[in-house]
């Protein structure tokens, strides 16, 4: 006999109660693509999001190697050992290609995993940046209404993806490795311009020359950026993931940034601005959709499509045959 599916009371009474087997029912939910399933998730939503945006939502990326699986892990336990619940969220719009961010295997974050006061969510392997970034940001609704105290969105740190997640979270950590050297000529200054703060991970010896220049270098960097914000000046610290070196000194910088732009005002302001960002971002979205799932649009991409790869065809004019079609005003062309 299958199981019904639960009622908007259900779903929002079991994550207020914080039933983590209910939080991931409502996630499921809230990542389909089945309309009436976004009909009930909106429905959801809009009930838990009076319960939510009392967490720290703090953005986490770097470059391939730099041990983000490994110091979430760490971060994580030493949060959930101060009674903190911590929910931990990955972005990673290619992993239906390439197998999956870190997060997606819980068994690299065992200890976390196992762990009552913590929560992991891989993104939906959707491949879509937009629908990941969609799901991740209602998921995080879902958390904070659960109780949980700081929510952690992973990037895998390529793409626009980064962009992405730095606007729906408060405070952006970016982990790079000690050989500045070679990691600054490869560095986008997108990604620094984003950072609230910096850390040089892997480093278990304050007296490492190579760790030292590599702070010096993020500081010189940082210094001739102009900031995101006019009440935080971005920092680098050294740490070690693995042996839990600084990273209490690190949640005091998270913490400091919170107590600042809280008291300035700053915070209010940036997450009214997310929202609206997020609304058009959404709009974006389905109105993307509705055009490439027109009768007469999806008929006609593959030749317009076609025609420009040739060459006998512009883009523009193969756009506005498209917009034709979709029945707005286009050019005569």
């Amino acid at each position: 006999m299958p199981i019904a599916m639960p009622t908007v009371d259900d779903y929002v009474a079991g994550v207020l109660a914080g039933d983590r087997a209910m939080m991931g029912r409502a996630i499921t939910l809230i990542e389909s693509r089945a309309e009436r399933h976004r009909v009930m998730a909106q429905q959801v939503l809009t009930r838990l999001l009076p319960h939510a945006g009392k967490a720290h939502r703090i953005g986490i990326s770097g470059v391939p190697g730099v041990g983000k699986s490994t110091f979430i892990e760490t971060f994580g336990c030493n949060l959930t050992a101060e009674s903190l619940k911590v929910a931990v969220l990955a972005v990673d719009p290619t992993s239906s290609r390439s197998g999956g961010s870190i997060l997606g295997d819980k068994t690299r974050m065992a200890r976390l995993a196992a762990d009552e006061r913590a929560f992991i969510r891989p993104s939906p392997t959707s491949g879509h940046l937009g629908g990941v970034a969609r799901a991740t940001r209602e998921t995080m609704i879902v958390c904070e209404a659960a109780g949980y105290d700081v929510v952690l969105v992973e990037t895998v740190g390529t793409g626009q993806s980064e962009t992405m997640v730095a606007d729906m979270v408060d405070f952006f950590l970016v982990l790079m490795l000690p050989n500045a050297g070679d990691e600054l000529q490869g560095i986008k200054k997108g990604i620094l311009e984003l950072a609230d703060l910096i850390a040089v991970n892997k480093v278990d010896d304050e007296k490492d020359l190579k760790a030292r220049a590599a702070k010096r270098d993020y500081e010189n960097a940082l210094h001739i950026l102009t900031p995101a914000s006019s009440n935080w000046t971005p920092q680098v610290v050294m740490m070690s993931g693995l042996n839990n070196r600084n990273l209490d000194t690190l949640w005091e910088k998270i913490r400091d940034h919170r107590r600042i732009l809280t008291a300035s005002g700053e915070l209010t302001a940036k997450r009214h601005g997310q929202q609206k960002t997020w609304m058009w971002a959404m709009l974006q979205e389905r109105l993307l959709h509705a055009f490439e799932t027109h009768p007469q649009v999806a008929a006609l991409i593959p030749q317009m499509e076609q025609a420009v790869q040739d060459g006998t065809l512009t883009p523009t004019v193969g756009a506005e045959r498209l917009l034709g079609a979709f029945g707005l005003e286009a050019l005569t062309v």
